[in-house]
């Protein structure tokens, strides 16, 4: 999609909700942000999930940073 398109779906969204009355504007404010919330929730339970996965199959490692850095210069 072109940055054109976007700015014009973008301003075209601020001008329906532009229309809006002031009650409806909240609401509408208070239902993106609730699902901006739910989508980082869903976004850190995944990565937490493909975390344990790798700690389960054994693809995690422990030890110091010295450890870390040599691992690094290989």
């Amino acid at each position: 999609m072109s940055k054109v398109t976007k700015t014009s779906q973008f301003q075209q969204a601020i001008e329906a909700v532009e229309v809006l009355s002031l009650e409806d504007q909240a609401m509408l404010l208070e239902i993106i942000q609730n699902r901006l919330r739910q989508q980082r929730r869903n976004a850190l339970l995944k990565e937490v999930t493909e975390v344990h996965q790798d700690y389960a199959n054994g693809n995690v490692k422990f030890g110091s940073v010295t450890d870390f850095m040599a691992e690094l210069d290989d």
